[in-house]
């Protein structure tokens, strides 16, 4: 951090690691902002920046965890003898903190990431 005049300035190094440590599982924005005495919304803001490739110029991926339960073994089943009925009769289930989001039936890859970074938003 540097001060320039009454104003603090965090570099983009910094900036980043406070993103990502925000970003981590069961990491508290707030609580992160606090421990490096900034505000949530200024966090909240370099997190929406580091989603639209602001820190590194391209998006970062990341993996999210996957729990497959016992009804979709049905589904895999299906999909063994024949992938076309296995795929308009699929379900997927997300959930991203209070969230919670089901698609059922074929599910376009485009509209499923499109839920997720507006529910990581």
């Amino acid at each position: 951090m540097e001060l320039r005049g009454k104003k603090r300035f965090w570099s983009k190094a910094e900036r980043l690691q406070m993103v990502e440590e925000s970003l981590q599982p069961g990491a508290s924005t707030s609580v992160v902002a606090r421990s490096h005495d900034i505000n949530s919304n200024q966090l909240f803001h370099w997190r929406k920046q580091y989603r639209e490739g602001y820190f590194n110029g391209v998006l970062t991926p990341a993996l999210v965890a996957v729990r497959v339960s016992e009804s979709s073994s049905k589904v895999i089943a299906t999909a063994r003898r024949g992938a076309k009925s296995a795929a308009s009769s699929g379900t997927i289930e997300i959930e991203i903190g209070a969230a919670r989001v089901r698609i059922e039936g074929a599910a376009d890859p485009a509209c499923v990431r499109a839920t997720i970074e507006g529910l990581l938003r």
